[in-house]
């Protein structure tokens, strides 16, 4: 009987060693500026959509209430841009999503890291009268 079984021999799980992505020099790209009411985030991509570099207001060591300032956005933006000219980036476009308080100084934080801005577009969704929104706040 023990002759039929097979014996299972188990092989150890070999360590993949994850390195970084290789990415190539990209002169152009886009920037997402994603402001909400709470928090900015900024995601630079290249012109096909893949992530080179980001950065958001808890990134940069904003916390709480200080994360939905106008500052606080300018400051994403630089440490946005400063990553992604590493790559060789020197022109972007913004597209700009969301409310926040934060909208045009990212942009000005992503112009004072060195890119130059070649067209400025505004992307928030607006629903066709989709769903409720949030009530207003009274204070």
């Amino acid at each position: 009987m023990s002759d039929d079984i097979s014996k299972v021999v188990l092989q150890p799980i070999k360590d993949r060693k994850k390195g970084k992505k290789q990415i190539a020099n990209v002169s152009r790209g886009i920037v997402h500026v994603h402001a909400t009411f709470n928090n900015t985030k900024v995601y630079i991509s290249d012109t096909a959509g893949n992530v080179i570099a980001w950065a958001s207001a808890g990134k940069v060591n904003f916390k709480g209430s200080r994360k939905s300032t106008a500052y606080a956005a300018q400051v994403v933006g630089m440490e946005a841009g400063k990553r992604a000219k590493t790559y060789g980036m020197t022109e972007v476009e913004v597209r700009i999503k969301g409310p926040g308080a934060g909208r045009e100084s990212a942009v000005r934080g992503v112009m004072s890291a060195g890119l130059e801005v070649s067209s400025l577009k505004d992307v928030t969704p607006v629903p066709h009268n989709g769903c409720r929104p949030p009530k207003r706040r009274r204070v």
